[in-house]
């Protein structure tokens, strides 16, 4: 685990003798690209690319993994599947995201109903500091060790390894992913009551939903082929025990669904990751080793949001008929429901302070394939979110650091190169409330102002591209060099 050992501390050296800021990237899935392009229009920065940085060591005896920063969850969950059938971790669906990134920005995935976030599950990390030292837990201090689980570690230095808390799993999970037309009531009655049960039900069932447009095609009555554009639900689960306990937990929360058995299955846990990332066909688990994604990512731009109390009914169906001003498709609204463990954890554990209270996160998303018309495209999801203003969380409106917003603000540098507090509070405190205060205070106890990486700007990896923007136009900045980077830069200038 220790390749990082000579090459980083001199990279650090370097960037700070010759005033060069870093950029750290993990993954590549950050949604506005905060991990490879300069921030402040600084003129040159140095991309420390930790792909190739991916091993991972499961202890099966301790119930503990340590991984490196680089490596996907994907690959993660690989070596805990092939070494037992009894352990795993709780992070997202999408098995091409770093863990560099997501580990630090919170972590949210199946499990976190019942065992919080991943953030809320790693028990040791190797960090490199604006000296250039390799601290571990004991050796960085607990602020340090508290900030850069869920506020963003690439504010705080270089984290090259995470270790982690495996938790305990079925041998068998039972899983579904159903899809219903909102073409009457029974829809908006199903959301309603998932708006009231989903945070409630047993902690060993998660149950998210998606809304989006689709082309619906029907026979009439004269045999001819007719097409229009429904709204459509997508409805997912994962329960920790059998089909027939999912069945019935099921029949009592959620009997608008008419869940069916042929529509679930019973698969290992770690199988349960082909499924949702629609491998259903026999696939192995060497997917799971791809970090090439197998959907098709257009330019996007998301926003998200917290809520507190179950949004109106004439209110969900008015956000519900927005989704028809964008392209068949396009345009997303998911909701990921919260309650059991996650209330449990006190809002000051580690920097993620979205717990008690919440009942559930929306994420709105659209996509676009035409660059002139991004603008347009932004826009939809920006009226959206202000419509939504009344309905979820107030003082501050609260968002997860993960879906990166640059919307809600950035820093400006003054001349002496700082960032202010006052100014970058301003969004500090949506993604993070009061604990925003303790991460700045050890950032700066940490040095990593000298790194050019305490903007306190969270980014979690790259994909600027993806959020409809190019580099140039926003944040600007010259590569220098990139330690271990693949591709994605074919000059100088980031284009």
């Amino acid at each position: 685990m220790e390749t990082f050992s000579i090459a980083f501390p001199a990279t650090v050296y370097c960037a700070k003798k010759h005033g060069v800021q870093i950029r750290t990237r993990s993954g590549g899935h950050d949604y506005e690209g905060l991990s490879y392009v300069s921030y402040f229009n600084v003129p040159k920065f140095v991309v420390i690319d930790l792909r190739n940085l991916s091993s991972v060591s499961v202890d099966v005896e301790s119930k503990s993994a340590w991984v490196q920063a680089g490596a996907t969850i994907g690959e993660l969950y690989y070596a805990i599947g092939t070494k037992s059938e009894n352990l795993g971790f709780l992070a997202g669906d999408c098995h091409t995201v770093g863990v560099g990134g997501l580990f630090g920005g919170g972590g949210y995935g199946y499990l976190a109903r019942k065992y919080g976030l991943a953030a809320d599950n790693i028990l040791d990390a190797k960090i490199v500091d604006a000296e250039g030292r390799i601290l571990d837990k004991k050796s960085m201090g607990e602020d340090l060790f508290w900030a850069i689980r869920g506020g963003g570690p690439a504010s705080f230095g270089i984290v090259v390894a995470w270790k982690v808390r495996l938790v305990p799993v079925p041998k068998k999970v039972a899983v579904f992913d159903v899809l219903r037309n909102l073409e009457n009531d029974a829809t908006t009655k199903l959301f309603h009551q998932w708006q009231s049960r989903a945070y409630k039900v047993d902690e060993d069932l998660t149950v998210y939903m998606t809304f989006q447009t689709a082309v619906s095609s029907t026979i009439d009555h004269n045999g001819k082929n007719v097409t229009k554009i429904v709204l459509q639900a997508d409805m997912r689960g994962s329960f920790n025990g059998s089909v027939d306990k999912l069945l019935g937990l099921m029949e009592k929360e959620f009997p608008e669904l008419g869940l069916q058995r042929q529509e679930c299955l019973e698969m290992k846990w770690v199988e349960s990751f082909l499924f949702f990332i629609l491998f259903r066909s026999g696939e192995s688990l060497d997917v799971l080793l791809s970090k090439k994604s197998n959907f098709n990512f257009l330019s996007l731009k998301v926003k998200s949001d917290f809520v507190k109390e179950p949004i109106p009914d004439d209110v969900f169906e008015k956000m519900l008929e927005m989704l028809y001003e964008e392209d068949v498709g396009k345009a997303l609204i998911f909701v990921f429901p919260f309650g059991g463990k996650m209330s449990e954890i006190s809002e000051s554990a580690i920097p993620f302070p979205h717990r008690a209270g919440n009942i559930y996160a929306i994420l709105y998303q659209v996509s676009w394939e035409k660059e002139e018309e991004k603008e347009k495209h932004a826009n939809w999801v920006r009226r959206l979110y202000v419509y939504l203003t009344p309905y979820v969380s107030k003082n501050p409106r609260a968002t997860y650091s993960n879906f990166k917003d640059l919307d809600l603000g950035t820093n400006n540098l003054n001349k002496g190169g700082h960032a202010s507090i006052k100014q970058a509070s301003i969004w500090g405190t949506k993604y993070f409330k009061n604990n925003f205060y303790r991460a700045k205070a050890a950032c700066q106890r940490a040095g990593a102002g000298r790194l050019g990486v305490c903007s306190m700007s969270m980014g979690n990896g790259g994909g600027l591209e993806r959020a409809g923007y190019r580099c140039d136009e926003v944040l600007g900045g010259e590569v220098i060099f990139a330690i271990g980077w693949e591709k994605e830069i074919s000059s100088s200038r980031m284009q």
